[in-house]
């Protein structure tokens, strides 16, 4: 049985699909960990670029479909920063009109069908299995660490120079930001528009390596995001940004993992959706229940210390 669920091929899956929800996961840490702001249009800008993604791989250019449906991720941010920065809508309640008016938008890119399929369709995955077919079985897995490597090293790096330090300051107190005369709007912009980039590179190398799109894959795309990134932080720690980035990308690959372990024990496809909500229940509760054990530990050794003395 544990050799079943341990087996390489789960293992595998598991690390492959890591990788590629861990840019949903990085995305989220820069809108909701850097500039503190619960940006609720991710499913919708998941779903955005994966659609974007078919249609453009379709014609037959596999490489500009994960462009443009980073180009259409930015589109997105852009919207969500704009109702925020400019007409002064509440960062969720903008998050929730861009999210709903995605869903006609999705619609109308996958000309109002609600699936589309790239199975006779080059992609990027295919064109990496020729590229890389020393690999063997592993082309995919190396696809998609490459891709999230370049992602991580781009976002450490981009959050270490001015504009990005100029970011991280508005998310800890844009009054101070505002008052050194820099405008957190713009930096708010910037962020978010790199948060949808990503988020929308995600579904469109999602839709490449399943082969297909569906109008609704990107459902609860949020939690589980926000799950990785706790798991992450929670297990990695958040002492330095290298350190953060790479619990994103393990709190991802972690979550997946689980999920596959919940699959083969044969949970019906039903139960997903209680599954992932058990999985992020317990990610968001994991640092409360850290500090309840610290501290139950504590006062365990207090009483001890105090007997000892009697």
């Amino acid at each position: 049985m544990l050799a079943s669920i341990f087996s390489l091929n789960v293992i595998q899956t598991a690390l492959e699909l890591g990788c590629i929800y861990a840019l949903v996961a990085l995305a989220l840490f820069l809108s909701y960990s850097i500039l503190n702001i619960a940006d609720l249009s991710t499913d919708g800008c998941f779903t955005l670029g994966c659609a974007v993604a078919c249609q453009v791989a379709l014609t037959g250019h596999p490489f500009l479909a994960l462009l443009a449906a980073m180009a259409a991720g930015v589109c997105s941010g852009f919207i969500t920063a704009f109702l925020q920065t400019r007409l002064g809508v509440e960062s969720i309640m903008a998050g929730i009109i861009v999210n709903t008016g995605l869903y006609t938008i999705n619609l109308a890119v996958m000309g109002f069908s609600s699936t589309m399929s790239l199975v006779k369709t080059d992609t990027v995955f295919s064109i990496a299995k020729s590229a890389l077919s020393f690999t063997g079985g592993g082309y995919k897995l190396v696809l998609a660490a490459v891709v999230i490597a370049l992602a991580g090293a781009a976002m450490v790096g981009f959050l270490g120079t001015r504009l990005g330090l100029s970011i991280r300051a508005t998310g800890d107190n844009a009054a101070m930001v505002r008052a050194s005369s820099i405008n957190p709007a713009f930096t708010i912009t910037v962020g978010l528009c790199i948060s949808g980039a990503l988020t929308a590179l995600s579904g469109g190398l999602l839709a490449q390596y399943q082969k297909s799109c569906d109008i609704n894959v990107g459902t609860g795309m949020v939690t589980i995001a926000l799950a990785s990134l706790i798991i992450g932080e929670t297990l990695v720690g958040k002492r330095t940004m290298v350190r953060r980035v790479l619990g994103v990308v393990f709190g991802s690959c972690l979550y997946r993992f689980i999920v596959a372990v919940a699959l083969r024990f044969n949970a019906p496809a039903a139960a997903m959706k209680l599954v992932s909500a058990i999985i992020v229940a317990v990610a968001i509760s994991m640092p409360a229940i850290r500090e309840k054990i610290a501290f139950e530990k504590r006062r365990s050794a207090a009483r001890q210390a105090r007997k000892e003395r009697v």
